[in-house]
């Protein structure tokens, strides 16, 4: 069977070969020559001449960028010159409607896509009418109104956000393609693997577009991979793949609009590899002296723009003056929008729109159950929470390893294949980084999602889209992350170091990202549902110890709850505990034998938003706080918490305030051991000598 399914992927790729040969010329010719071969196909004069002015448009504009550049009136610029082709090409074969994942050297899918350049301008100086405020720069950004969506500087993550859109378009049935872009070196990135296999798993109309332009800042290929081709790897993913020159506007054109429209009709992801060169530096500063005179050379031959217009200017399809004519109209245009752009007044800081951007506003009306509680688990609550928010967001989709018929690791979304299918409830590769920007991808195309991390622990294998990304897109550019992640987290199970992480407060110093920890099913399934409704990206933490130790009467049908707002357990007079997750369940203990002891008991609940307000008004009352966490205690929230105390409550402490946490170490697997490590025994010591001070 090994042996079938590899002779099949080799005949299918002799297959696709054959399938490029029929529309695709490789337009190169030898060295020698200075000419490259043009096909028309069935292109009319007047698409012809737009794809002419369409890539003029980009290479006017980079000129003037480059003068500007140096003038010092724009801060970077990253050239795309000698790559024209692709961008306008591929641009210009996608619908308006269909995405566009573009990259810094994408200019034309930003022109193509026609918008106005007095927004780029300002965009790239910083201004107001820009994209992001003057807080991102060059092309960092994205617009539904023209949908792109922009790159981050780490590159990969926006393959899977693309398979996230694709995944949109496949469950909405609407026959739409997305196009991604990403360099040779791109291709090297953990993402690039994450989000072709998904896709290919998934059959997700997906182009994903390589420009391989020879080196990786000054790295050439032959140091990025070993293979001759980047499409070759097609085959590894099952995936059809096509080899493109990508100086050649009319094969780009061509090329891609032909299996745009394939994918429409039988959607499928396919890979494809531009060859091309960069013609400046990575960026100007970089220059481009590691680049041999005589490949320079090469490539200059083969400009896409000056071969074409040659090609239109032989066959009288155009002529002089009218590429004149074009010329001044485009530098015309560029004068215009520049100078309105520079006559734009500077961004004039602003506290409160500053903050006020970080999350999406979020008017939260809260549905109150009615009277009619069961007593049931806390695994029991998250599942009912999530299966009635997918019951009341009609399109919300769960993904996750192995949560559709195995019904997770724990179980907890047992039976929901059988409620609402596997297009909504979907297994996924071991792929975190991939589901989480798919996820994104999701949001930006108006679908929530949930995405169960399997354990907490895993989710540094999806480190990066997390905190780069979905924290920070809407400030950056207006789009929220209406995504929440489940973290089953914590220590007591002896399930060991990389099973048991309670990692919080990686996530509470990122802003833009949401954190809930509840400790009763009560509040697990209320705060659930609301974050789910809430449009910013949510991780919820879920302590496995407490998914079957902890009852509690919860209300059969849906309600909601507020983030950020904690929960007095108990009131008293001498000390203030704050606490969360499993550690409230330690507090409480402690208070049951000690009933002497008179406190106020605060189950924060939220830790991201953090209610101050309860917390500073118990301190004031009680005149003394002590913090308990699972986590370490160095660079815990539990040290945030007590710095806040310390500079709004001083003057009403009667003692320092006092932490107690686990052990600096990684937590160990057997029971003895992770009771010494735990902070829970140590508590009670702690809070006396607080009380005697």
């Amino acid at each position: 069977m090994v042996f079938n399914g590899s002779y099949c992927s080799i005949i299918r790729y002799k297959l696709i070969t054959f399938e490029l040969a029929k529309y695709t010329t490789m337009s190169t010719t030898t060295s020698s020559e200075k000419k490259m071969l043009y096909n028309k196909k069935e292109l009319s004069n007047a698409e012809l001449k737009s794809l002419y002015k369409n890539m003029l448009k980009s290479r006017l504009i980079e000129e003037k960028m480059l003068i500007l550049l140096r003038q010092g009136k724009i801060s970077k610029w990253f050239s795309g010159i000698g790559q024209e082709a692709i961008s306008v090409g591929v641009t210009m074969a996608l619908k308006p409607e269909e995405y566009i994942l573009p990259m810094h050297r994408n200019l034309g899918v930003f022109t193509t896509r026609a918008i106005p350049l007095y927004r780029l301008f300002a965009q790239w100086q910083g201004k107001a009418s820009g994209f992001t405020k003057g807080r991102d720069r060059s092309f960092h950004f994205g617009t539904q109104d023209y949908n792109i969506v922009g790159m981050i500087s780490h590159l990969g993550p926006q393959l899977g956000v693309a398979d996230g859109i694709a995944l949109a378009n496949l469950l909405k049935k609407n026959n739409k393609v997305t196009a991604v872009f990403t360099g040779e070196g791109g291709t090297s990135e953990g993402d690039f693997h994450e989000a072709l296999n998904v896709a290919s798993v998934w059959s997700l109309p997906v182009l994903f577009c390589v420009e391989n332009n020879g080196y990786g800042l000054s790295t050439p290929t032959a140091e990025q991979y070993n293979c001759k081709n980047i499409a070759d790897r097609g085959v590894g993913y099952g995936m059809e793949s096509h080899i493109i020159d990508g100086n050649n506007i009319i094969d780009v054109y061509d090329t891609v609009s032909t299996l745009a429209k394939s994918v429409r009709e039988n959607p499928r992801p396919i890979l494809l590899e531009f060859k091309t060169f960069r013609m400046r530096g990575h960026e100007e500063a970089s220059g481009t002296k590691y680049v041999p005179k005589d490949l320079m050379d090469h490539w200059a031959e083969k400009d896409p723009i000056d071969n074409y217009k040659q090609f239109l200017l032989s066959e009288r399809i155009l002529f002089e003056a009218e590429h004149h004519s074009f010329e001044n109209e485009i530098k015309e245009e560029i004068n215009n929008n520049l100078q309105k752009a520079f006559h734009e007044d500077a961004i004039i800081p602003d506290l409160s729109t500053e903050l006020n951007d970080v999350y999406q506003n979020f008017d939260f009306e809260e549905t109150k159950p009615s009277d009619n509680p069961e007593e049931i688990r806390f695994i029991d609550a998250i599942s009912n929470g999530l299966k009635q928010s997918m019951q009341r967001h009609k399109d919300l989709v769960i993904m996750g390893q192995d949560i559709a018929d195995y019904g997770g690791v724990f179980k907890i979304t047992d039976g929901f294949v059988e409620a609402f299918g596997k297009d909504r409830v979907r297994n996924t590769p071991i792929c975190e980084s991939a589901i989480v920007e798919a996820a994104m991808g999701l949001s930006i195309a108006g679908i929530k999602s949930v995405v169960e991390l399997q354990f907490a622990d895993f989710v540094t294998s999806g480190f990066n889209p997390v905190v780069n990304y979905l924290a920070k897109s809407h400030y950056r550019w207006n789009q929220n992350a209406d995504v929440v992640l489940r973290m089953p987290c914590g220590a007591g199970v002896a399930a060991g170091p990389f099973h048991s992480q309670t990692n919080e407060a990686w996530f509470t110093k990122t802003p833009g990202l949401k954190v809930v920890y509840p400790a009763f099913p009560y509040d697990a399934k209320g705060l659930l549902t609301t974050a789910i409704e809430d449009p910013n990206p949510v991780l919820f933490f879920e302590h496995k110890a407490l998914y079957r130790s902890i009852r509690q009467d919860v209300p059969k049908d849906y309600y909601t709850l507020p983030i950020g707002k904690a929960s007095l357990l108990r009131e008293g007079t001498e000390v203030t505990i704050i606490s969360y997750g499993a550690a409230v369940h330690w507090a409480l203990d402690t208070l049951n034998n000690n009933k002497t002891i008179s406190a106020d008991l605060l189950d924060l609940r939220s830790l991201q938003p953090l209610d101050k307000e309860a917390i500073f008004n118990s301190v004031k009352k009680t005149g003394r706080a002590i913090i308990l966490q699972e986590d370490s205690m160095f660079g815990g929230i539990a040290s945030d918490i007590s710095a806040m105390i310390m500079e709004h409550c001083f003057e009403y402490l009667d003692a320092a305030v006092k932490r107690v946490a686990s052990l600096e170490t990684p937590i160990p697997f057997i029971n003895q051991l992770e009771e010494q490590y735990l902070g829970k025994k140590r508590f009670e010591e702690a809070l006396k000598t607080l009380l005697a001070y």
